[in-house]
């Protein structure tokens, strides 16, 4: 067999990435030496790869050849690139892993991205590895595990930097040059000041600490934490505090203010990723999604909204009955309430959707609430009164009939209005009870928008024309 793959694996791959994707030669090169069998080009190639290109070039291999090279790279395979990989495609990589190679992986990585990976496997095969990682190591991810899913305690890492109140800065460096790599982490932006009993005091960004002599005490240059993490609060809510200080890092604390954790920008940019993701997939009645989703799991993950929807489509339908007498006089109206419904509805979902983008961001709190309750009132009212009797100008050229067009233009102005004020106030209502607003709004809005739509057009017209 010829092989014609390059054997220079590093002029190869800059060929074959560049700013994070992958050219479809160096997949289709990559499949060729999974076929193969050849171990040493795929460990050349996930080597001079950043973690996150290895990721997303194993996703693109076919479903066989994916398990082929996981099996094939075992213990190789970066520990990092398969803490990248999406939800599905790790569980898949997990799966075909020896317990030996994943306790190999779980050395190389942070406490919270060790407790990630092991989350996601069985209680038994967890239970094994473990007892085969360090005192250390394992007392850190079971604390990590302890905590809830989308917590702070599972985004937080155990390794960070300390230095009691009383040291110098010349102190604090000699203390970080003469520990080992594996007790400091492997990216930290501040150092923590600590008293005697392990309480934050504050801390010091390293940019800081590098500008003054070895004999300054570090409470002279330390600064005040602006916010202290708790390790039960939500990721979501870490994300925000995020976002509102511009932070870098932040320490968490427990109940007595001791520091037990730090949490840096790089876990938290994927937990505003991920919960954009959900939001939009949410909006959409979908709760996952994905390239490599399997059709199974694409299956389940869509139909339960779509069997809602059949359900409230019959509840929109038995409104439409209510007037049937009314479309057999007037034929023109069934060609009609396709135009009210569906203009109405993309008013609500404009709502909607900036309603719900708003209360994720904490811009609806407090008197805020009632200046956007009345900007999208007004805003509604002002659309629906230019889309109104835009449509109800085309009704008359269309059917010659003012009557008609009077209904037409009437029922929209009424329900962009409705339209408006139910696509903020149901996520404000749902947020106030304790339901997500992404998840719920949208099929209830739709609805809603759907039944007043179709009743307010037939009303009108059973008032008018007959």
């Amino acid at each position: 067999m010829n092989d014609t793959r390059d054997p220079n694996a590093p002029d190869s791959m800059s060929e074959g990435v560049e700013t994070g994707v992958i050219s479809p030669g160096f997949i289709a090169q990559f499949i060729g030496a999974v076929g193969d069998g050849d171990k040493p080009y795929l460990w050349r190639t996930v080597k001079g790869l950043h973690p996150a290109d290895t990721a997303d070039l194993l996703e693109h291999l076919p479903p066989e050849a994916f398990r082929k090279a996981i099996h094939l790279l075992g213990k190789d395979l970066p520990a990092e690139a398969v803490a990248e990989l999406s939800d599905n495609m790790r569980l898949e990589a997990l799966h075909e892993l020896t317990d030996a190679a994943v306790t190999a992986m779980i050395g190389h990585l942070d406490s919270d991205d060790a407790s990630f990976l092991l989350s996601d496997l069985e209680e038994d095969r967890r239970v094994r590895i473990l007892s085969k990682v360090s005192a250390t190591d394992r007392a850190a991810i079971e604390s990590s595990l302890s905590f809830d899913d989308e917590s702070a305690g599972r985004l937080m890492q155990r390794a960070f930097v300390a230095a009691p109140v009383f040291w110098s800065v010349g102190q604090a460096i000699d203390h970080m040059r003469s520990v080992s790599d594996d007790d400091l982490p492997d990216t930290f932006f501040e150092i923590y000041i600590v008293d005697p009993a392990f309480r934050l005091q504050g801390s010091v960004p390293v940019s800081r600490l590098l500008r003054y002599s070895r004999e300054t005490p570090l409470k002279d240059i330390m600064k005040d934490v602006p916010v202290e993490v708790r390790p039960e609060m939500d990721q979501e809510e870490v994300a925000y505090i995020f976002r509102q200080y511009n932070l870098a890092s932040a320490p968490v604390v427990d109940e007595a203010g001791r520091l037990t954790g730090m949490i840096t920008i790089d876990d938290v940019v994927d937990v505003i990723q991920e919960e954009a993701e959900e939001d939009i997939l949410a909006l959409s009645g979908v709760s996952e999604a994905g390239v490599n989703q399997s059709l199974f799991s694409a299956v389940r993950a869509r139909i339960p909204w779509l069997l809602v929807n059949l359900l409230t489509a019959f509840v929109a339908s038995s409104v439409v009955s209510l007037f049937a007498h009314v479309i057999n006089e007037v034929v023109a109206l069934a060609f009609l309430m396709p135009v009210v419904a569906g203009l109405s509805g993309n008013a609500g979902s404009q709502a909607l959707a900036v309603s719900v983008r708003a209360i994720a961001e904490r811009d609806l709190e407090g008197p805020l609430v009632r200046r956007a309750i009345r900007r999208e009132a007004l805003t509604a009212m002002i659309n629906g009164t230019i889309i109104a009797w835009s449509a109800a100008l085309i009704v008359l050229l269309w059917f010659h009939n003012p009557t008609i067009s009077i209904v037409i233009g009437l029922s929209m102005m009424i329900t962009f209005t409705w339209a408006g004020l139910v696509g903020i106030l149901a996520p404000l209502t749902l947020k106030r009870f304790g339901a997500d607003p992404a998840v719920a709004s949208s099929v209830f809005v739709l609805t809603t928008i759907d039944m007043a739509s179709f009743f307010v057009f037939l009303g009108l017209a059973s008032l008018m024309l007959l």
